[in-house]
């Protein structure tokens, strides 16, 4: 089984937690953490900022689901950053792109390409899912 290293940006795991659609791109990007098809590339920035925003009360996310997803996040590898140079719209960004860009091969899964640079590595959900499916 070909498996594939990916950077999530927060969006699309609020996203996957928010959904009641169990077929939505983001939940079966889910699935995929849990059976090991897709490899979490995080840093610990990363995992602070996805347990501040998934953190609060506007979402209602339980305690149990936002350590859960963590946990899963964990189940990967953490890896540095590698400098990028590029005029990112939202310096927050910054950190998935280059956590990605340290680790060849791996994707930064986001629902908001348009915030970092146009390459090949940057992918929406749905773009995951096709890369994942037209290898299987």
């Amino acid at each position: 089984m070909k498996r594939y290293y990916a950077v999530f940006d927060t969006n699309v795991l609020v996203s996957a937690l928010l959904t009641s659609n169990v077929s939505s791109p983001t939940v079966e990007l889910l699935n995929h953490i849990l059976d090991r098809t897709i490899i979490p590339v995080y840093n610990e920035d990363i995992i602070n900022e996805y347990t501040e925003v998934l953190s609060r009360g506007k979402f209602g996310f339980s305690a149990q689901r936002i350590e859960a997803v963590i946990n899963a996040i964990r189940s990967g590898i953490a890896a540095d950053r590698t400098p990028a140079e590029w005029n990112f719209p939202d310096a927050d960004d910054i950190v998935f792109y280059e956590v990605a860009l340290s680790v060849e091969d791996a994707y930064l899964v986001t629902g908001n390409t348009r915030h970092f640079p146009p390459v090949s590595k940057v992918v929406t959900p749905a773009e995951m899912l096709r890369i994942i499916q037209s290898k299987e």
